[in-house]
């Protein structure tokens, strides 16, 4: 890792389908993890893989940025979701909505603590399909959708682009990754999905990656069937859409 980084690394978000899959990866490149949970009940599960749990809740500012700063970490990474397995349709309007708040308060949230424990570097989860209707691929200088004419989509994009213009403009390495649509162990789709697929092994190594690599900035990370340009991230971290985990034997 860089000279001016500790092997601290806080991640909100890591009982999650992505965090599950990172955590462990940065465990075994030497860093020190702290990740967090909302449920008492995850703890012993973040333990098994090496991680020290942090019970909190993002929206709940003043322990949120106490556990921060206790961390000691030089590196957050923000990897939270709120969405029903599998995406069921049939719980996703609400399940939007909440997402839309962690994206906007949380971020916000997030971001003050890491100012105010001196974090040096963050990394975090943001979407590749709320690009505007335009040629594809579509790369990083392409427009969100925020101008959409179905309400829905246009309030996605606009959250989208709140949490990655909160942490691109705070005073750190701030780090975008824009993943495509996940498929792989845990996320309730075992094929690759049309649009920018991304497998769940390769969105959580992109996240490994960008701990110690890549300029700030916002990074597009997805397989490539025409949709998404991800050779920014291929150049720049080294990443690829190929990588799995091996199966523990």
């Amino acid at each position: 890792m860089p000279n001016d980084l500790n092997n601290r690394v806080f991640v909100a978000g890591a009982g999650g389908v992505i965090g599950g899959k990172l955590c462990p990866l940065l465990v075994n490149d030497g860093w020190s993890v702290f990740g967090t949970t909302r449920s008492q009940d995850r703890t012993a599960v973040l333990q098994a893989i090496g991680v020290n749990p942090v019970i909190v809740d993002v929206f709940d500012e003043s322990t949120l940025r106490r556990v921060v700063a206790e961390s000691k970490a030089d590196v957050i990474i923000q990897q939270l979701t709120d969405l029903p397995p599998g995406l069921d349709p049939t719980k996703m309007v609400e399940a939007r909505a909440r997402n839309d708040r962690i994206r906007e308060i949380g971020t916000r949230n997030l971001v003050a603590a890491a100012i105010a424990a001196g974090v040096k570097r963050m990394i975090a989860q943001s979407i590749a399909f709320a690009y505007a209707p335009g040629p594809m691929p579509y790369d990083e200088d392409c427009i969100l959708d925020v101008a959409a004419a179905d309400d829905a989509i246009a309030q996605r994009a606009r959250a989208v682009s709140s949490l990655e213009q909160q942490v691109l403009g705070a005073p750190l390495a701030g780090i975008i990754l824009r993943y495509g649509k996940l498929y792989g162990p845990g996320t309730g789709f075992d094929s690759p999905p049309s649009g920018g697929p991304l497998h769940v092994d390769a969105a959580a190594d992109a996240a490994r990656r960008a701990t110690t690599r890549g300029k700030p900035g916002v990074y597009n990370v997805a397989e490539n069937d025409g949709t998404i340009s991800s050779l920014k991230a291929e150049s720049e971290l080294g990443w690829s859409s190929g990588f799995r985990i091996r199966p523990k034997r």
